[in-house]
């Protein structure tokens, strides 16, 4: 039977962070999916830090994976909150238009 040991966790957490990076950089036109992939990239975070955490023993990093997962939702519902409020001025979530809203 296969250990799982700390270089799959961290094989996975350098998975979802390129997916996440490359969630950004190719996808620029919508919000949502950006959103998506910073939300990867902080998953990817905790991961590390989980894993680390436990291979050391160390709690540590678990209590720094709290700490960013309060991060992480604050992030979604602000983020959110500006979407929401975007789309009732423009009628869309399109990033092309967003250097327009100065003010």
């Amino acid at each position: 039977m296969i250990e799982v040991g700390l270089g799959h966790y961290l094989a996975v957490a350098a998975i979802l962070f390129t997916i996440g990076v490359f969630g950004i950089f190719v996808n620029r036109k919508n919000v949502i999916i950006i959103l998506m992939s910073v939300e990867l990239i902080l998953l990817s975070v905790n991961i590390n830090l989980v894993a680390f955490s436990a291979f050391l023993g160390d709690l540590v990093g678990q209590v720094f994976a709290l700490f960013v997962l309060t991060v992480a939702a604050a992030e979604a519902a602000v983020g959110l909150a500006i979407l929401v409020v975007y789309f009732r001025n423009r009628g869309d979530i399109s990033v092309e238009g967003v250097n327009m809203m100065k003010g």
